[in-house]
């Protein structure tokens, strides 16, 4: 549901302009809705933080996809973008092992929190390692960077 809301807001709002700091905004959220869930034992507030991920995942999806459409250039989109499906599909199967794997071993708790743990550490990691991520603007302004020709 939060999806879906953040997926019909996203279409009537303006073009996000700070990019960077809204995917690792987001990002975080994300690990801390999920935190939150995890720790619930309110099926109502349950509910809000699942919609929260929702929402918050919608967001930082769609500013990956259009940074990775809009980053490559024409005659490399089609690979880039099924290299780009090939890790999504496989991160949620490997997610989902990771996740039953740590419940089983620990408990169901352990599980859900460091599931978001594990995002708000991407987003710390992330944020000193890739400073030009932080900073990305308008999503509007991306051009692809064609790549150094090799001359021997």
């Amino acid at each position: 549901a939060g999806a879906c809301v953040m997926a019909l807001l996203m279409a009537h709002l303006p073009p996000i302009n700070r990019a960077g700091k809204i995917l690792l905004w987001s990002v975080g959220g994300f690990g801390v809705a999920t935190i939150f869930f995890g720790f619930s034992q309110s099926f109502w507030l349950s509910l809000i933080a699942l919609a929260l991920t929702g929402a918050f995942d919608n967001v930082s999806m769609v500013i990956r996809h259009v940074v990775a459409q809009m980053s490559t250039p024409n005659e490399m989109r089609g690979r880039v973008s099924a290299v780009n499906a090939v890790f999504i599909g496989s991160s949620n199967e490997l997610g989902g092992f990771e996740s039953g794997l740590v419940a089983q071993l620990f408990t169901p708790l352990i599980s859900v929190v460091s599931g978001g743990i594990g995002p708000l550490v991407v987003v710390a990691t992330w944020s000193g390692l890739f400073p030009k991520l932080r900073k990305l603007g308008s999503l509007s302004s991306l051009t692809a960077e064609r790549p150094q020709s090799r001359t021997a």
